[in-house]
């Protein structure tokens, strides 16, 4: 894909949108990112446009997204919070379908258990903790999975992640399929694989762990 496309970032002031938005910008992108409130934001870029408004807004979603050819959704939520993970998603490819943008990466948690994963004992209890402990997460995690599914019209990718650790450091990143192959992974190899996959076709309609 042509590196003067531009990205539309979803939780772009998130541990992980942050990274993504930095990176992109490095590698040539032109990046357009959604805020709550610009006057919170940590950092500065020049070279970032920036979009305030609420992400459950289709409006605002169509506002970010005209003129953009990639979808990048890393938007997080306070655990105390009914999550709106499988709403946002939706909204997203409503509008994407719109205006014919097909190309979207996403994240989720490695808790999320899908048809075809075959996850060592360990990971399964902790998968099974995580429902235990946040049942209304997993639910709307496994209905934003059906959404995704329904939606082969979108060129979608679903990146599983492990425990986010805030560093600049970076390590050889493991992929797999079926499992997480690891417990942790920084926010910075995380932006580099997400980037990564704006080009790449191994993992549409696919959902991969990544991990150190």
């Amino acid at each position: 894909m042509d590196r003067r496309y531009k990205i539309a970032i979803i939780g772009g002031t998130g541990r992980v949108g942050r990274y993504v938005a930095a990176h992109a910008v490095r590698e040539g992108y032109q990046v357009r990112m959604l805020v709550r409130d610009r006057n919170r934001l940590t950092y500065h870029d020049e070279q970032i446009k920036v979009i305030e408004g609420q992400v459950q807004e289709l409006n605002t979603l169509r506002t970010l997204l005209e003129g953009c050819d990639i979808v990048i959704n890393t938007f997080g939520q306070p655990a105390k919070e009914d999550p709106i993970y499988s709403k946002v998603t939706a909204d997203l490819f409503r509008v994407m379908n719109e205006l014919n943008i097909s190309r979207y990466i996403g994240v989720s948690g490695a808790s999320l258990t899908i048809n075809g994963d075959k996850k060592n004992v360990i990971n399964r209890i902790g998968a099974s903790l995580f429902k235990l402990f946040f049942p209304k997460l997993i639910t709307d995690k496994l209905l934003e999975w059906d959404i995704m599914l329904a939606n082969k019209q979108i060129d979608w990718t679903l990146i599983r992640l492990p425990f986010v650790i805030d560093s600049l450091q970076s390590k050889r990143i493991k992929e797999s399929l079926i499992d997480m192959p690891g417990t942790k992974i920084t926010n910075q190899d995380i932006a580099a694989f997400i980037v990564s996959q704006i080009n790449a076709r191994t993992y549409v309609h696919r959902a991969p762990f990544i991990s150190h």
